[in-house]
């Protein structure tokens, strides 16, 4: 079985070494560039399954990199993880609005990062457009433009709200575990992770109002999304 394939697109040297050193040793192929231009030659070449972008690289940046790696056939549907410095929640946005499928902030813990790297892989591909909108129950949601609405009234979600339901609403009925949804609480301890979630998906149900139900506790094990129509 061929095995998963990675590309660091980061022009920080000591960085790229880390990385490349532990994701090998999880079992991973790993390809490296160290501008957004040779790393985008890369991706076309290679298509790799995920690729950690950084957002401040010489030449392209690293939304620059996103947004030619979306609008090529071939490499639109590869999964991009945004690797910056920059951790203010408009900046993760933008890297969302580009197409990125998740924003890790510098500086980051290895083990959780290469969690979320997994936790990527083990799902399907990335969709093609038609699929960056939900339309359920009343509710839409698109993840291209970051925006929510609950019978055409538009939702003002915090980035974390937003993905919560996006993750939920993406898999109607399936039991998501509040360790499975840690991906979307970036740099929460382990300890507070339970108490945080439920914090987050009581404001996000407080905001949903009328379609509060949607969002379902299940006893012993997290939250789900309502099959019910």
């Amino acid at each position: 079985m061929a095995r998963e394939r990675i590309l660091i697109i980061e022009d920080e040297a000591s960085l790229v070494e880390v990385l490349t050193y532990n994701l090998k040793n999880e079992g991973y192929e790993v390809l490296s560039a160290r501008n957004g231009q040779e790393g985008l030659e890369l991706a076309q070449q290679k298509l790799p399954d995920l690729i950690l972008l950084d957002l401040m690289l010489p030449g392209l940046d690293g939304l620059q990199v996103c947004r030619h790696l979306r609008s090529n056939p071939k490499t639109e549907n590869i999964r991009i993880m945004m690797l910056t410095a920059k951790s203010e929640e408009i900046d993760e946005v933008i890297g969302f609005n580009m197409g990125a499928d998740d924003y890790v902030a510098k500086p980051f813990k290895l083990k959780p990062l290469i969690h979320r790297i997994k936790a990527h892989l083990r799902q399907p591909s990335r969709e093609p457009d038609a699929q960056d909108v939900i339309n359920s129950h009343g509710i839409e949601i698109d993840r291209l433009h970051h925006t929510a609405r609950a019978d055409g009234k538009e939702l003002n979600l915090t980035l974390t709200e937003f993905k919560l339901l996006w993750m939920l609403a993406s898999h109607p009925g399936r039991p998501f575990s509040r360790y499975e949804l840690l991906d979307t609480s970036r740099g929460v301890d382990a300890n507070s992770l339970e108490r945080t979630i439920d914090v987050h998906i009581r404001s996000l149900r407080q905001k949903l109002g009328d379609k509060s139900d949607l969002v379902e506790t299940v006893r012993g094990v997290g939250y789900r999304f309502s099959r019910e129509a």
